[in-house]
């Protein structure tokens, strides 16, 4: 990260078919290799095949899928006095939709099923009803930060400037 100026933060424009801005961050999320246009088939065929198989609105799973995958709290390492403690924070809102984006492509990725198509939808239905392996990840952070309550206090507001 630099240290003299912060990111500058990019508008994304909305997807074509469901016109959502999470849904637009999420195929880009998918993109390999600048192959966008395979990434953006490859999500709206599991949000069809989603809407074929289980009769719901494929945009509310998706919706749903994230809201569960969302994490709200996070650790991050801190060196106080020669020893490294876990510190639990809170997650902002944009690193926490990136996290549970991140988290539902790698979790469809690692599933049984044959096609990309298959297994992203499945794990978003999944995530959705709060299953799945996203979930998990996010029950995973929240366990860590739990345990390491007891350093709280070594949080540190930062300033933003």
């Amino acid at each position: 990260m630099s240290r003299r100026h912060a990111a500058t933060i990019r508008k994304t424009s909305p997807d074509p078919k469901f016109n959502s801005i999470m849904l637009a961050k999420f195929i880009n999320n998918v993109t390999k290799n600048g192959a966008k246009s395979l990434a953006s088939s490859i999500v709206y065929n599991a949000l069809s095949l989603l809407e074929r198989k289980y009769d719901k609105d494929p945009i509310e799973v998706f919706n749903k899928a994230m809201e569960n995958a969302t994490p709200l709290l996070e650790v991050k390492s801190l060196r106080v006095g020669g020893s490294n403690y876990q510190v639990p924070h809170a997650v902002e809102s944009r690193r926490s939709t990136i996290l549970a984006t991140r988290w539902l492509i790698k979790a469809s990725q690692k599933r049984p099923e044959k096609s990309m198509v298959e297994k992203l939808a499945e794990e978003l239905f999944e995530a959705s009803c709060n299953k799945g392996g996203a979930v998990k990840m996010k029950d995973d952070s929240h366990k860590v930060a739990e345990a390491n309550r007891a350093f709280a206090h070594f949080a540190v507001k930062r300033k933003k400037v």
